[in-house]
């Protein structure tokens, strides 16, 4: 899998109800979720992501509820993967089975500007910023993991297994 575009750079602790905010959890439509992604964050986020960028953001990002409105937002809004120094546990498995990528790397998100374009070979745990020419070295998603991620969710997986 590898993605490529712009970085959307964000600090430490971002919760999911700054991710989606609970005034608009009184819908599961990932279009309707991607229209209010980050807004308490960011107002221009939705305005200026594209289809294939990317977050970086610092520790501990999608703390808080385990609400998979989260991973489902920022994939709707165009994000392809999201890079974090690290993420909350339930964020994490919820981004895996609704089929959004995630990478922790360190060394990458403190190097990674807001702007960057940045290319990702997740199969290799590569993480390169074309802005700097910097590269750096995540742990690949594991085969199943893969499958999960590239069949856009658990469920979406579990069916083509199921021959559904």
């Amino acid at each position: 899998m590898k993605f490529k575009g712009t970085a959307h750079r964000y600090g430490r602790d971002v919760d999911t109800d700054v991710i989606i905010p609970a005034r608009y959890l009184n819908t599961s439509d990932p279009a309707e979720l991607a229209k209010h992604c980050l807004e308490d964050l960011d107002k221009e986020f939705v305005s200026k992501v594209q289809p294939g960028d990317i977050i970086v953001a610092d520790e501990n990002f999608g703390c808080g509820s385990s609400r998979e409105h989260a991973p489902i937002a920022i994939k709707a809004a165009g994000v392809d993967v999201v890079i974090a120094k690290s993420f909350a546990r339930i964020f994490y498995r919820n981004s895996i089975n609704t089929g959004l990528a995630i990478m922790e790397c360190p060394e990458a998100v403190d190097a990674i500007s807001q702007g960057d374009t940045v290319s990702v070979d997740a199969d290799a745990g590569v993480i390169v910023d074309e802005t700097t020419g910097q590269t750096f070295t995540a742990q690949p998603f594991p085969p199943f993991i893969k499958e999960i991620i590239e069949a856009g969710g658990l469920i979406n997986r579990t069916k083509a297994k199921l021959g559904k």
